[in-house]
């Protein structure tokens, strides 16, 4: 297979799991936009912009969200689509059994020490979460809470960089518009 070569069937089993687990649940803001399209974004940043053709990152990306926000198992996902997937997606959960304040701090402290590909996936997230707050803001934030989430954002890519230039030149970008937005720069 060459570097360029996608498991097909496999990244669409992750969609049609991913799209079960998030059924119920929408994105944070006025466009009730169905969760699903978030993970399907992340994958389509890390293949687009990223250039990343990694299926068990592909894999991961639409899986990343499934521990933290549905009753998905790190067994489950084991069981499904194997250890190293299991394991790219644990890389990238937060536990909540942790305060938010915590779990946001733990995720600046550890993604400098994460693997390339968690290193990535962090990466495409924070891009479709920031241009989400200028695209689709969530309604019940504060700007207080926008800004701050912005600075977090901040700091933990500040963390991963020079794991993909094109990336990080596209956080950049979407981190300069949503504080044009806010009116913050």
């Amino acid at each position: 297979m060459s570097d360029k070569m996608i498991d097909m069937p496999a990244l669409f089993k992750a969609l049609e799991f991913s799209a079960f687990k998030h059924k119920d649940q929408r994105r944070k803001g006025p466009q009730n936009i169905p969760y699903i399209n978030h993970p399907i974004q992340v994958a389509h940043v890390l293949i687009e912009t990223g250039q990343a053709y990694n299926t068990n990152l592909l894999i991961a990306a639409i899986l990343h969200d499934t521990i933290e926000d549905t009753d998905t198992t790190e067994e489950e996902i084991k069981q499904v689509f194997g250890e190293n997937v299991a394991a790219l997606v644990m890389e990238v959960t937060d536990d909540k059994n942790l305060f938010w304040e915590a779990r946001k701090q733990l995720q600046i402290e550890k993604s400098p020490f994460a693997s390339y590909d968690a290193k990535l996936l962090k990466l495409a997230d924070k891009i479709c979460n920031v241009r989400d707050l200028v695209i689709n803001p969530p309604d019940k934030w504060s700007l207080d809470r926008k800004l701050e989430y912005l600075q977090w954002a901040s700091d933990v890519i500040a963390g991963i960089r020079g794991v993909n230039q094109p990336m990080e030149d596209l956080f950049d970008e979407w981190i300069y518009k949503a504080k044009a937005y806010y009116k913050m720069s």
